[in-house]
């Protein structure tokens, strides 16, 4: 453990798709959640939408290349201590993204991404607090 308290939550998944699948994927699970899938402004590649409650997302990610897969994104109050927790557990460090997260890999070599969440957005209700 890294010592530092902080909070964290699974709080998406995501669907990883090649550009010639985007746009029906979207269609797709949008009809399967009974929800539209929005284009999210900041990053014109994610479609998504807050599934029933507001305390989990689905995102529909339109990637540049590779093949279709499925990941989850953790988010986490403290972005430096929860990915060293996780490499404590671990995972590894692949890549920081729009200079905000990290893209990371598990023990079997999935990824998953770790997100900042605005400070005092999680706390006993709920997340997990890591001390």
């Amino acid at each position: 453990m890294t010592g530092v308290p902080h909070y964290s939550r699974l709080r998406k998944v995501v669907i990883d798709v090649p550009p010639e699948a985007h746009d029906e994927e979207v269609r797709f699970w949008q009809g399967a959640i009974g929800r539209p899938l929005l284009r999210l402004e900041r990053h014109p590649e994610y479609h998504g939408a807050l599934l029933p409650g507001e305390a989990f997302g689905l995102l529909v990610q339109q990637l540049e290349d590779g093949e279709s897969r499925v990941h989850l994104d953790i988010h986490t109050d403290d972005l430096e201590a929860e990915v060293a927790r996780l490499e404590g557990l671990g995972a590894a460090r692949v890549r920081f993204v729009h200079d905000r997260w990290w893209v990371m890999r598990d023990p079997a070599g999935m990824m998953f991404c770790v997100l900042p969440d605005p400070p005092g957005s999680l706390d006993d209700t709920n997340a997990q607090r890591w001390d």
